[in-house]
């Protein structure tokens, strides 16, 4: 009895679960030079759709060039919307990608060329494809820098309680002032009503100053003054709180782990370059 040698087989092609994971690896890392040429592509195409709708808001521009420019806008919608069912399509965890704070904003950089067929002006809602940029510190590698965005993140949560303390506060101090107002000045020098004083203690201790509102008398005038030096003691204390937050932030948590992008590992080293579970580059 002979034997036969096997026959060659051909090379089988990638099943959809094997090119769904390139894909997404494509799609959702940087660490491959097709990931990285991906976000740069898509970046430039952001960047091309925002310009687009900030030339259409340009009288002489969007006059002369509306329909292209539309034509334009409606290739840029079709490719992220495209865009945005294959990243659910590939996505491990597709529930936690359409509710994380990329996927509501991929979705909100479609819905306005939509919603712009139905409710005129909604079409320059589409400018807030810009947020879109943020995917840029991917792309640079930066993405150690979450770590002081953590800190400060950090530091606003502690500082919550005590701002909020400081704020009513300051609500009880332009809620005195408008009706002492209203009632030193009335309605002959604009002073209409108790909230149309408190309107005008909020500009004063802002020190903005629009000047459409302006104390007549004496006394008036005094008590604003007293609001305006009060308005900068006012502006200092918010900003004090959060920093000596950050400041205990920073000193408690240290350096922010790294995370692995491929397989989500935790707990490496800030120095480190590749991921202890996996090998891929940390970016």
């Amino acid at each position: 009895m002979s034997e036969t040698s096997p026959p060659e087989c051909e090379p089988s092609k990638p099943s959809v679960p094997e090119a769904r994971e390139r894909l997404a690896v494509v799609i959702f890392g940087t660490a491959t030079p097709a990931g990285r040429a991906f976000d740069v592509a898509l970046l430039l195409l952001i960047v091309a759709s925002v310009l687009a709708v900030v030339l259409e808001s340009v009288e002489a521009i969007g006059t002369r060039f509306r329909l292209a420019l539309r034509v334009l806008d409606w290739v840029f919608t079709i490719l992220f919307l495209a865009e945005y069912v294959v990243r659910i399509w590939v996505a491990r965890d597709r529930l936690r990608y359409v509710f994380s704070f990329f996927g509501i904003v991929d979705l909100l950089s479609i819905l306005p060329s939509f919603i712009g067929i139905f409710i005129s002006g909604a079409h320059s809602l589409l400018v807030i494809r810009v947020l879109r940029l943020l995917r840029v510190f991917r792309v640079l590698k930066v993405v150690r820098m979450l770590g002081e965005a953590n800190q400060l993140l950090s530091a606003l949560r502690a500082s919550f309680a005590k701002i909020t303390v400081f704020m009513g506060a300051v609500l009880t101090v332009v809620v005195v002032m408008g009706a002492t107002m209203h009632l030193i000045e009335g309605a002959e020098n604009g002073f209409t009503s108790i909230p149309r004083g408190m309107y005008w203690a909020i500009v004063t201790m802002t020190t903005v100053g629009y000047g459409d509102i302006a104390p007549a008398t004496v006394l008036g005038q005094a008590i604003a003054a007293l609001l305006m030096l009060l308005g900068y003691g006012i502006l200092a204390v918010p900003t004090g709180i959060v920093s000596a937050e950050y400041v205990q932030a920073a000193r408690s948590d240290g350096p922010a782990p790294v995370e692995c992008q491929e397989c989500g590992a935790k707990g490496h080293p800030t120095d480190a370059n590749f991921c202890r579970v996996c090998g891929t580059e940390l970016v």
